[in-house]
């Protein structure tokens, strides 16, 4: 059955990947619960009670009706949002993961107030729109809805690594996306053909009723886990 899933969509069954999710244990426990993981990051929120917004909720509750919907651990809507440059977080502290000029044992707290102190006066690079190209367990990837818009957001992400002090390993390949869930354990191989049933129908619903996603302009944030992304800064 899995010979006719999406190889996008393979890494999140059993049988094509039987290893843990990476995130378990450290962001969130067997149970679903969050845990403490604090960090700094750049992120675009949804805009509160947009068309747009709407639809990611209806297919998120979508995802949250399927039966074995247990599987994943769902984030508040309060929390939706796509990141455009990821910060720094406790349980990465190495290069090129760190500022190179900044010690590994800085509190996250210290090196988010520098990042405040960095990014006053810092100048965007304009705005731009993104659309779903994907629908996957853990969410939406997207992407800029035209070729300007995936210029600006690089052009974001190349100016903010400044002040960050670094460039991830995939700085020029980032997968944007806007996250629902995190796998407590990875999906049954048999429901492959209903979850990709599913994904197919949302997918459909955000080209005739969501083209493009309303997000907020992006901000320094600071958060604790992954249920709560407090913006610090709005960046112009």
């Amino acid at each position: 059955m899995l010979d006719l899933v999406r190889p996008s969509l393979a890494g999140f069954f059993e049988g094509t990947n039987p290893t843990p999710p990476v995130h378990l244990g450290t962001r969130y426990d067997r149970s679903g619960n969050f845990l403490f993981e604090p960090g700094n990051t750049i992120v675009s929120h949804l805009v509160s009670g947009s068309p747009s917004e709407a639809v990611v909720i209806e297919v998120r509750e979508r995802m949250r009706a399927m039966p074995d919907a247990d599987r994943l651990a769902f984030t508040p809507i309060s929390s939706l949002h796509m990141t455009l440059f990821q910060g720094i977080i406790e349980y990465r502290r190495r290069l090129p993961y760190w500022p190179e000029d900044v010690p590994l044992d800085t509190s996250i707290d210290d090196t988010t107030r520098l990042y405040q102190e960095r990014l006053q006066g810092f100048e965007g690079q304009g705005a731009f729109k993104v659309k779903v190209v994907e629908v996957v367990p853990t969410g939406l990837t997207v992407a800029g809805a035209s070729e300007d818009d995936r210029r600006i957001m690089q052009a974001w992400r190349d100016a903010l690594s400044v002040p960050f002090g670094y460039r991830h390993p995939d700085h020029d390949t980032y997968v944007f996306h806007i996250t629902f869930a995190y796998q407590v354990r990875r999906l049954a191989d048999e429901r492959a053909s209903a979850w990709q049933d599913l994904f197919d129908d949302c997918l459909s619903l955000f080209e005739r009723e969501a083209p493009v996603i309303e997000l907020k302009p992006p901000a320094f944030c600071a958060f604790r886990d992954m249920k709560h992304f407090e913006e610090l800064l709005v960046l112009g």
